[in-house]
């Protein structure tokens, strides 16, 4: 595999340097857009899991799972960073670029994953904990070290970590694991690798010549067009699945159904080009990013609209009860009025 060195004259500071300047650098190696996605879908299934959330308990959950994924960022860059500095895309973070040296993403990395699993075990519950920690090692060990250089199903496989996040966030509620987010994660599981492979598509070259196997580089782009339409097809019927198990109500269920019509038509029409067509590619990818955000949005939606009028449906009941509390005893006061009455 062909990788590259830093050369020591790109190191712009000085190992361990605190400057304040640097802070920016330190942030990037989080990968900051990936870890929202995490606690995106981590609130949202946090939200909607059953039963009433302490919203300090639900603030450190946050955080912690926030730190968890920002640790695998570090920890991945830290990983590969001579082949980030090969490729185009990755040439300018922070390792390659001198900003950060190895060691420096090391340290940073290690406690930014230690203090999360510790926070969330010490704050919310030992079973979110372990899957935090599990994540993490899962992101790192086996996707980065062992699967992304070694096989085209890198991230097949590895993209089961990008799933936990919505498992964790209910688990961080309910200290269990149901049926309900394990939904869930098979719909992000099934939605990784038509995202993935739509970006390798318009970066082909760049993972050639980094030596990283991924599917364009291994099989081709007609064949890597034909696997993202055949996970796309099957991500429709899974995103509905929220719907059928009863967990999720009209909004979502539309939402579901076209999103999945528009992402199908996309991937469609990148096989139609043989996977040649890079705008299409880049299409395609883009749309995933918001498809995976608004199914979400709805979920979340359609949970409080549940919950709104549940709660408007159960006030109106308690005012009937009482209504009729307040009738019975008038007609109660009348009779016995009547009666007094009559006596007289």
């Amino acid at each position: 595999m062909k990788t590259t060195t830093l050369p020591v004259s790109r190191q712009q500071f000085p190992p361990w340097s605190l400057s304040v300047t640097r802070i920016p650098d330190f942030i990037a190696l989080t990968k900051p857009r990936v870890m929202a996605l995490a606690v995106f879908t981590a609130a949202v299934a946090m939200f909607t899991a059953p039963g009433n959330l302490d919203p300090m308990l639900g603030a450190v959950s946050l955080v912690g799972i926030a730190a968890g994924a920002g640790a695998a960022g570090v920890l991945n860059m830290w990983y590969d960073a001579e082949i980030d500095g090969v490729m185009t895309r990755t040439s300018r973070r922070p390792i390659p670029d001198g900003k950060i040296s190895r060691p420096e993403a090391l340290g940073f990395g290690l406690a930014l994953a230690f203090g999360a699993v510790a926070v969330v075990v010490l704050a919310v519950n030992v079973v979110t904990a372990i899957l935090l920690a599990f994540a993490i090692f899962f992101y790192i060990v086996v996707y980065t070290i062992w699967l992304k250089r070694r096989t085209p199903q890198n991230v097949v496989i590895g993209g089961a970590a990008g799933a936990l996040p919505p498992v964790i966030g209910w688990a961080a509620s309910t200290g269990a694991i149901g049926l309900e987010p394990l939904v869930l994660f098979l719909i992000i599981f099934l939605w990784t690798p038509p995202h993935f492979w739509a970006l390798s598509l318009t970066r082909t070259d760049d993972y050639a010549r980094a030596g990283v196997p991924m599917l364009p580089v291994v099989s081709g782009s007609a064949a890597t067009a034909w696997q993202i339409l055949v996970y796309s097809v099957l991500l429709l019927p899974t995103s509905v699945l929220p719907c059928v198990l009863g967990f999720a109500g009209t909004l979502y269920g539309a939402t579901a159904v076209v999103g999945g019509v528009v992402f199908i038509a996309l991937a469609a029409r990148l096989t139609g080009s043989r996977g040649a067509d890079r705008r299409a590619a880049q299409r395609l990818f883009v749309f995933s990013i918001s498809y995976l955000f608004l199914l979400f949005t709805a979920l979340l939606a359609d949970h409080q609209i549940n919950r709104w009028s549940t709660t408007v449906g159960a006030r109106i009941d308690h005012a009937a009860a009482q209504a009729e509390r307040v009738t019975c005893a008038i007609r109660s006061t009348d009779d016995r009025t009547r009666f007094t009455a009559r006596e007289n």
